[in-house]
């Protein structure tokens, strides 16, 4: 994390050095000349508002900045890989409560796992200062969650359930000559229903874009930008969920699993049948074959997001200093996402 920190705390040292050339992310060094009377206008504020600290001297120099205080609403759709290793199983059922064990990858192998989340979150915010945002992040959705075994049996376990987030956020930004400068930095926790513990994702944002003012409204603007956003998750996690939840249509595929088991379990040496007999797979397997969607199957992995950087476009609407409408869409590597929100801003 704080890593992290350094990065925003760098880029804010930056935002300050170029101060005689932006204060935020909304303002231009050169002023066009349609727009002079307004930039004039801006000199004589009178602003004797809290935040954002400095906000009087931004003025006096002709630069306009956002009111400081916002709250937006977002709507985030995410699709992307993950990759799963050090597994752990163990399985409860009637006379049964096999605790966590470790699945050695000599008999465990995951094809392609991906997972879609689905979420609405409010965001409200306050600029600190004209070049630092501070922000909180609350929300809840649901996730959807494809992982597929494809050693010792071929096996596709889906996963729906709801998510609850909440966290923070910083945001430094400047502006040079006629483009802008971004960079974002936040940390939240999402708590599955099914998992023990909310899992801590880590997020860095980073954007270079332009805004282009119309011409006889010069607080509405359309801003363009392109950026790069860079994802780490807790990579432990523990849960548990029933065998009928993990394998829908159980009683239909009960056989067919337990067969593939058996010739896969048949072709090992007498040593690796020993180490599997000492899991809770035989268990687990057992009671697919009863087709008992009530058993409990404990686990414990570590996860990470298959690529941790992608790449970003986004558009926003400023219809006026109180209404923004903003959309940023991940089309560069293994992530997809698409970000759709509306910010309300107002005077502190």
């Amino acid at each position: 994390m704080k890593d992290y920190f350094k990065i925003v705390l760098i880029f804010s040292i930056v935002s300050m050095i170029c101060s005689e050339n932006g204060y935020s992310q909304y303002a231009n060094k050169k002023v066009n000349q349609k727009h002079q009377k307004y930039t004039d206008s801006l000199k004589q504020v009178d602003y004797n508002y809290i935040f954002p600290i400095l906000g009087q001297e931004v003025y006096r120099k002709g630069f306009d900045i956002p009111y400081p205080v916002g709250l937006m609403a977002n709507f985030m759709s995410i699709k992307q890989g993950i990759d799963i290793s050090n597994m752990q199983l163990g399985v409860k059922a009637t006379n049964i409560d096999a605790p966590l064990t470790p699945i050695s990858t000599d008999f465990l192998d995951f094809g392609e796992n991906t997972n879609d989340s689905y979420t609405v979150n409010i965001r409200p915010d306050l600029w600190v200062l004209p070049f630092l945002n501070v922000y909180g992040i609350f929300g809840y959705g649901n996730t959807h969650t494809e992982v597929n075994l494809v050693k010792p049996i071929d096996l596709q376990s889906i996963v729906d359930q709801s998510i609850a987030t909440y966290g923070f956020g910083v945001l430094a930004a400047a502006g040079i000559g006629p483009v802008w400068f971004t960079a974002d930095a936040n940390f939240t926790w999402n708590k599955p229903e099914l998992l023990d513990e909310a899992t801590r994702v880590n997020v860095v944002g980073l954007r270079l874009g332009k805004t282009f003012k119309f011409k006889n409204h010069p607080d509405s603007n359309i801003a363009v930008w392109v950026g790069a956003m860079s994802v780490n998750m807790q990579s432990e996690t523990r849960g548990q969920i029933k065998l009928g939840d993990a394998i829908p249509g159980l009683e239909d595929k009960a056989d067919e699993i337990v067969n593939k088991y058996t010739v896969w379990y048949d072709d090992l040496t007498r040593a690796q049948k020993a180490l599997v007999d000492n899991t809770p797979i035989p268990a687990i397997v057992d009671r697919i074959g009863q087709a008992d969607g009530s058993t409990i199957v404990k686990y414990g992995m570590d996860k990470q997001v298959s690529e941790q950087w992608n790449g970003l476009v986004g558009l926003q609407y400023q219809y006026s200093k109180r209404w923004m409408l903003r959309t940023e869409a991940g089309l560069i590597g293994d992530r997809k996402s698409l970000l759709i929100s509306a910010n309300y801003r107002f005077l502190l």
